[in-house]
């Protein structure tokens, strides 16, 4: 292990003895499923009186405009909460982006809702590791820095988004502005169990193919009809063939259908690419252009395309890795070994390399079972991994970039 320097020591001490727990009890008990708009509003402003302990402005973010294709092939809008922007000396010379998330996948009447303790003395609760407890961690290392002798040298965002598990489409914009010109980011989605990181993480695009056909009776004129059924069901093969070669397809779900004496004339194919690279997602999308455009002249129908590649893929570049060096040394200097493996899973870290902003983006808690009922945090990891972003910072200080 390294020894850490008397600065070093004391920003890590006061990293470890933040009352994280204390911020994470209250925040888990509140629902904040992304649709969920009112849990949302009061988590938002629970998490702007907790970071009111930075200095800097708070704002709540309106979020952007975003629209969804109903089960009838129809764009409706789709609300979202605000977004928690916070600003802190934009003029120092050293700029860090720290992003997380407000919400969960847990609706407002799942039967997730609270916090219990394990036996083997885990924190089995909604949100507890993705990512309320990340939200404890990156305050506490703030805060650390802040009490420091070096917090003068530094200026930094932090966003908190209320939509990144439904793929932060109304704050994209937000997460991109904040990007710009930062030297560095961390984002605090949970690590594994053991600690390790994700390094390269693919890419995600989520499409819905609304199609149009002509209905028609079953039995007395069927010819005069034009399935849009059959003709979503042949789109999700087509697609369902473009896969390989570092693209993986996933057609989900046809929404749509008649009664069983009626030509259906409204079906809408969703659908999943996950692209290794870019080169995957330009082959997506000809693969989604093509079927698209075949399938409408065999069956007749209008198949319109509603969607995107919302997260680019993250490779891990020069930057990248001289980040994840520096975050490895820190463990090392803290008796942790820092390791990190590519992923399939995607999150805001996505957007941001996409801005070429190196980041790290499971600089959370470690736990496990995210997403379902048995989604846990290991208690001790809120004073081990605050400690982590509190050296990693100073150091970025120090060193005066990436």
């Amino acid at each position: 292990m390294d020894v850490l320097t008397s600065a070093e020591a004391a920003v890590v001490e006061r990293a470890r003895a933040a009352p994280m727990l204390a911020h994470l009890e209250p925040w888990v008990a509140v629902n904040s499923g992304t649709r969920n708009l009112t849990g949302l509003a009061r988590m938002a402003q629970l998490l702007a009186d907790a970071f009111s302990a930075l200095p800097g402005g708070i704002a709540l973010i309106k979020p952007d405009p975003v629209e969804a294709i109903s089960a009838t092939g129809r764009l409706q809008p789709i609300e979202h909460g605000r977004h928690l922007l916070l600003t802190v000396r934009p003029q120092a010379p050293i700029q860090l982006l720290f992003a997380g998330h407000m919400d969960t996948v847990y609706p407002a009447d799942h039967p997730f809702q609270k916090m219990r303790v394990r036996e083997d003395g885990a924190l089995n609760g909604p949100g507890a590791a993705d990512m309320k407890g990340g939200l404890a961690v990156m305050l506490a290392a703030l805060e650390a820095i802040e009490n420091s002798g070096f917090a003068g040298r530094l200026g930094y965002q932090v966003v908190i988004n209320s939509d990144e598990e439904t793929g932060s489409l109304s704050s994209a914009p937000l997460i991109a502005r904040a990007a710009r010109g930062k030297a560095a980011a961390f984002v605090y989605e949970p690590s594994l169990a053991d600690g390790t990181l994700a390094g390269a993480r693919g890419g995600t695009g989520n499409f819905s193919l609304a199609v149009t056909g002509r209905s028609a009776h079953a039995g007395r004129n069927p010819e005069e009809g034009r399935n849009a059924l059959v003709a979503a069901a042949e789109l999700a093969l087509r697609l369902a063939d473009a896969a390989g070669d570092g693209l993986t397809v996933n057609p989900a779900r046809i929404d749509g259908g008649s009664p069983n004496n009626v030509v259906p004339e409204h079906a809408v194919l969703r659908v999943n690419f996950r692209p290794a690279s870019l080169d995957a997602a330009a082959r997506a999308q000809a693969a989604l252009d093509s079927a698209a455009t075949e399938v409408a002249a065999g069956h007749d129908v209008r198949v319109e395309c509603h969607g995107s590649f919302n997260r680019p893929p993250k490779p891990i570049d020069a930057a990248a890795e001289r980040l994840f060096g520096l975050v490895r040394d820190a463990g090392q200097s803290l008796g942790l070994s820092v390791g990190w493996r590519d992923t399939g899973g995607v999150c805001d870290g996505n957007n941001i390399a996409a801005c070429g902003v190196p980041v790290i983006d499971t600089m959370g808690v470690r736990g496990g079972a995210i997403h379902s009922p048995e989604e846990y945090m290991l208690p001790d990891s809120l004073a081990e991994r605050a400690a982590l972003s509190a050296l990693s910072i100073l150091r970025l200080v120090e060193r005066g970039s990436a």
